[in-house]
């Protein structure tokens, strides 16, 4: 019975350790889509190398579905992060929608984008009177979907513990997707314009 009892004990006390690690590449790379979408840009597309004649690049075409075909390419379980639900598509269509009105605020520098990635008024003092209210208002609904934005990806990956590191990753994107012009803070509190 001791035995049974120490083997149980053991049993109970053993820890089986599942690692969940959060996917950071995935998260940038989801970051940056949905920035970009945000903000309507669209990456620049290169034309075919134009050396090469019509049925050159169709023999290239064929040759590399043959190698394709007969050898299996190898591919990584890359880590994936889940960015389309009905939640999260209704928050990029808002902001989105938004962009359009906050641009113009972003190029006269009157709001910023701070080290934690949520916007900020830069200096009331320097936007017209007649236009601060209206800029207040699309800063704070902007905060707020940017903050619901990463719980909604957080709990459509199953994980919403990781609202803490997408925010974090989305704040670094915000900053490097900022447009000429524009300002943010960087993480010792000095304010740059890109």
């Amino acid at each position: 019975m001791k035995k049974l009892s120490l083997l149980g004990a053991l049993l109970l006390t053993a820890c089986v350790t599942i690692n969940i690690y959060f996917p950071a590449a995935a998260a940038e790379k989801a970051a940056d889509e949905i920035i970009k979408d945000i903000q309507n840009v669209t990456p620049e597309k290169t034309e075919p190398d134009a050396r090469l004649s019509d049925w050159q690049v169709a023999a290239f075409r064929l040759l590399d579905e043959a190698i394709n075909a007969v050898v299996p390419s190898a591919q990584a379980a890359d880590a994936d992060l889940n960015i389309d639900s009905p939640d999260i598509r209704q928050l990029r269509a808002r902001m989105e929608s938004r962009f359009a009105s906050l641009q113009p605020y972003y190029g006269l520098g009157y709001i910023g984008i701070q080290a934690d990635g949520l916007l900020t008024v830069r200096s009331a003092a320097n936007v017209p009177l007649k236009e601060r209210n209206q800029v207040s208002k699309l800063v704070a609904a902007e905060n707020a979907d940017r903050q619901n934005l990463y719980q909604a990806i957080a709990n459509a990956n199953g994980h919403p513990e990781w609202i803490t590191q997408i925010k974090s990753t989305f704040a670094s994107r915000w900053a490097s997707n900022a447009q000429p012009g524009w300002w943010y803070q960087t993480a010792n509190g000095t304010w740059k314009q890109r």
